[in-house]
This record gives structure tokens, sequence and C-alpha cells, in this order.
């Protein structure tokens, strides 16, 4: 045997498992939003294709935007839900209705549902018990006065049940009156946090996207998102 071959001592092994854990640490970081930055931009990609086709709905159906599960259940609640009745504008919908960063996005695509809801602005008219419609109507997009600042479709919230009926806002009660809280009202319809590398108490620490009446997709800060909220602005509601 060749009595020349040096081992590694024990303090060489130390001092190379501490560079590594060092590495690491530099390069978890950046890998982490690496991969989150991908899973946004696949996102965004899904939700400009469900804006085209929102478009061509629209124009199929005199302007009239497609209907949620609003007041629905069962097989009716299936047949109206927006994401299936897109599908003749969509090539395969399961390819576009779940967003990778979804955590239930398992659940949902087994039951048939979308990781993004309507906004009920757009897609629910707000009625009264005689069946009239209460204040202005933002469910056609040809009649809409600003379709670049109007908000169709938003990244549905984690709390959110796997359910057909969880398939588009309650933006008009957002802000009612106090002991309501705004942002916490929100935070139970929409993920504004959905593409982060770590969580924070009040949903604040990263940015999600949103899809506008022309197509266009935009991202916000969730701490920007929150700021308009705190100013009581409904940043749901089209301008009149």
């Amino acid at each position: 045997m060749n009595k020349n071959v040096r081992a590694f001592t024990l303090i060489e092994l130390l001092v190379v498992i501490a560079i590594i854990a060092l590495l690491l640490a530099i390069l978890l970081p950046s890998m982490n939003l690496a991969r989150m930055h991908a899973k946004c931009l696949a996102s965004a990609s899904n939700m400009r294709q469900i804006g085209l086709a929102l478009q061509m709905y629209a124009d199929d159906n005199r302007g009239i935007f497609p209907e949620t599960t609003h007041g629905l259940t069962g097989q009716e609640a299936r047949k109206r839900s927006w994401i299936f009745t897109l599908s003749p504008y969509i090539g395969d919908v399961n390819e576009i209705c779940i967003c990778p960063a979804d955590p239930k996005r398992k659940e949902r695509l087994a039951n048939g549902l979308s990781s993004y809801v309507l906004n009920e602005y757009i897609a629910v008219d707000n009625i009264d018990p005689f069946g009239r419609i209460v204040g202005s109507s933002y469910r056609n997009l040809h009649r809409l006065k600003k379709p670049s600042q109007t908000m169709t479709t938003f990244v549905g919230a984690d709390s959110l049940s796997v359910s057909l009926t969880s398939d588009h806002t309650h933006s008009r009660l957002w802000f009612l009156p106090a002991p309501n809280v705004p942002w916490n009202a929100i935070r139970k319809d929409i993920q504004p946090d959905r593409y982060r590398t770590h969580t924070s108490p009040k949903n604040t620490a990263g940015s999600s996207l949103y899809l506008y009446a022309d197509s266009r997709v935009e991202t916000i800060k969730a701490k920007d998102l929150k700021e308009i909220a705190d100013r009581f602005e409904n940043f749901a509601k089209p301008k009149d």
C-alpha cells in the first residue's frame, strides 16, 4: 500500500461542509425566486389566453361576458360556470385554467375547476328583490367605458373551497361599512401575494396577476394593492 496517500482531516471536512452550506444559503433564495418567476410567467400566459377567450365569447354574444355559478348548484352550476363556456375558444381548458403556483392546483384540476376567478362586477348583475338591475350593469364588454382599466379576472385565494361555486369574487361586498375590514374581505376571494418567496401575516410580501378587459395582464405588488384598499378604493369596480 502507498503510505504517501493522505486522507482529509476532520477540520478540512468541516471547512468543506461549511463552504457548501454557505453556497447553498447564497444560491437557494435565487433559485426559489427563479422558480416563482417561471410560475408567474406561465400563469400570465394562461390569463392572456383567458382574456382573448373572454373577448371572443363576448363578440359572439352581443358583448355579454360569460356567467358564473352565482346562485346555482349541481349540474346547472357545471353547465354555466364561465371556465366551461369558454371551452370552444380555448384549445384545452385544462392547459390554461390552473396556476402552477396554486397550492390546490391538483384538487382543482381533478374537480374541473380553475385557479382563476371572474370579477363579480362584470359577471353578475346586481339584482333587487323585484328582478331589476340596481346601479350600472358592467356585464357588456362593448359598453365598458374604460376596458383598459377594468379588471375581469383575478388569481383565486388559497382559502377558496374546491367547489364549482368558487368561480367568482364578491367584489361588491369588499368595502362594506365597519366593522368589515376590506383587506380581509379581499383576501377571502383573491390571493394578492400568489407569487412570493416568503409569507407575511397580511399577505403583503409578494405580488399577483390581474387580467383587464383589453386582455392585458398586469403584475401588482400586494403591498401596493393593500394601500389602494386602505384608501377604500374598490379597484374591482369598473370606472363609470
